[in-house]
């Protein structure tokens, strides 16, 4: 087995061994600093490969925390009995990886988002590293393997649901019997021209 082959059997369960020791020390450190932070090089170098990284000019390695758990709403000033406040236990239509993208894609306005994936988690927070392409960088026009993405059409990607988390909140990474109404969208399903 090769190097990459023994990070990937490792992270299959991060709870054990030397893993678990690392993450042990390395949370409480997470979760004290920034909630956007650009790393050096990726935690899970196996997983980051396999999502389309290089490590060459270009790509950006960025990591952000997102707080777990459902969403609250402010709370109404009309009246109301409390049953029909509506203020707890909302649940957001987007996956937590999708919400952490797109704040990403916020403070990264000149990058792109390629993909991303999970690092670690407390019960307050889920952390992902997400992988940014610089369009406008040379050694990435050049490479036939990720250039692609200087196209125009592909520009601010993550917002239109098109990475991998973006497809899996719209429905998309099912086929076949009892997917007919997910595509194009779930909202443009019975809106076909006649």
């Amino acid at each position: 087995m090769g190097y990459y082959n023994y990070v990937k059997e490792a992270w299959k369960d991060p709870r054990s061994g030397i893993l678990a020791e690392i993450t042990r020390e390395r949370m409480p450190v997470w979760n004290k600093g920034e909630s956007i932070v650009r790393v050096e090089r990726p935690t899970r170098i196996d997983r980051a490969r396999d999502l389309g990284y290089r490590a060459k000019q270009g790509y950006v390695i960025v990591r952000v925390r997102v707080r777990r758990g459902g969403r609250n709403k402010s709370r109404p000033e009309a009246r109301r009995r409390p049953k029909r406040f509506g203020v707890k236990k909302f649940s957001t239509k987007k996956g937590l990886q999708l919400i952490g993208e797109e704040r990403v894609q916020r403070k990264y306005p000149n990058l792109e988002v390629l993909n991303s994936y999970w690092v670690g988690e407390t019960g307050q927070n889920k952390y992902y590293e997400v992988i940014l392409v610089d369009p406008f960088h040379p050694s990435i026009a050049s490479d036939s393997r990720i250039n692609w993405i200087c196209e125009r059409q592909h520009t601010r990607r993550v917002y239109r649901g098109k990475t991998s988390s973006g497809r899996k909140s719209r429905g998309l990474t099912s086929k076949g019997m009892g997917a007919e109404k997910l595509r194009p969208s779930k909202a443009a399903h019975g809106n076909k021209g006649s």
